[in-house]
């Protein structure tokens, strides 16, 4: 199901602090009615993933620039030119707490729950961390009686800390 075309405007939120040409992406996204998981298809990548991307958190390769080209009808050019292999990703989340409902309700569950995972994490694996780095993150839907159910899932890799 393609998401309704929407007007993105680059000068709020969440765009305002993005570069001029991840706006430009996510308008020929909004133009040709896509989803995410769509453009990932396309391009051989996660919808999370991508995603990311679009907010200049990822960097994307030659080969992955050209099938966006493709997909969003941009040319690569510009896209070779803003993203390129000169371009590096800003992956962060900026103020804390965050203002955003969706944002801050992620950042709440952290604050709620964070020491109880923390705490099994350590039981099930020992001192160490979940790499947000090497991690995959799936966003499902779950029917349920009571309304529907978001089903958010971090698969990262354990990093165990390194005794010298």
């Amino acid at each position: 199901m393609s998401a309704q075309p929407l007007k993105v405007n680059a000068t709020s939120e969440p765009y305002a602090d993005l570069p001029p040409i991840c706006a430009a992406l996510f308008e020929a996204k909004a133009k040709k009615g896509l989803t995410f998981d769509e453009i990932a298809k396309a391009i051989g990548r996660d919808e999370v993933w991508v995603a990311a991307a679009f907010y200049g958190q990822a960097k994307l390769s030659a080969e992955e620039l050209t099938a966006l080209s493709g997909v969003l009808e941009i040319p690569q050019g510009n896209l070779q030119a803003e993203l390129g292999e000169n371009w590096w990703p800003h992956r962060g989340l900026g103020p804390m707490p965050p203002t955003d409902p969706v944002l801050y309700r992620l950042y709440e569950g952290v604050l709620v729950y964070g020491n109880a995972i923390k705490a099994i994490i350590h039981e099930k694996f020992g001192d160490g961390i979940m790499s947000m780095i090497d991690c995959k993150v799936n966003i499902a839907r779950k029917p349920d009686p009571k309304g529907d159910r978001v089903v958010l899932t971090f698969d990262g890799k354990f990093l165990p800390y390194a005794k010298w």
